[in-house]
């Protein structure tokens, strides 16, 4: 049996137009897809009743996200950040040049700002911030000198 495939990781969002405007426009993805579905299978699959789903497919730097819009029944939750000792997906992470620049542009494009979370690691050169997406998701921004392919800190 061979290893299986990395296909995507999916996010939950309230509002798809904005999401794809900050996802898009703030941190470089580009649309490679749609798919729309209803009822069973699906309802099976997700574990919910009379679903109406809109999933857009976004890519960048190989790495595929998906969008996915609940028209019915919509989506829950009050869109603040979960705790980042919560068991499961906590954030999405950036390489970027310039934190700060990266931040102010999610800003205005419905991001916000966790100033709180700022840091820096002098032994590293690194910054390092989150910034919550539309609907209240982490994006990790690293902003460290080096290969934008190394990990955080410099291991790996």
């Amino acid at each position: 049996m061979s290893a299986p495939y990395f296909s995507h990781v999916g996010v939950c969002v309230r509002d798809c137009a904005a999401s794809l405007r900050f996802y898009c426009e703030g941190l470089g993805f580009r649309e490679v897809g749609a798919l729309e579905v209803e009822g069973a299978p699906s309802d099976t699959l997700l574990e919910l009743e009379g679903v109406k789903l809109r999933a857009v497919y976004l890519e960048r730097d190989g790495q595929r996200l998906e969008l996915l819009d609940f028209r019915a029944p919509g989506s829950v939750g009050a869109g603040e950040p979960r705790e980042m000792n919560r068991r499961g997906l906590t954030h999405l992470s950036f390489r970027v040049s310039d934190a700060d620049a990266v931040a102010l542009k999610l800003a205005e494009l419905g991001g916000r700002i966790l100033e709180a979370t700022r840091t820096r690691a002098p032994d590293f050169d690194a910054v390092a911030l989150f910034v919550l997406d539309p609907d209240g998701t982490r994006i990790e921004l690293v902003q460290q000198p080096g290969d934008p392919r190394a990990l955080p800190g410099g291991a790996g």
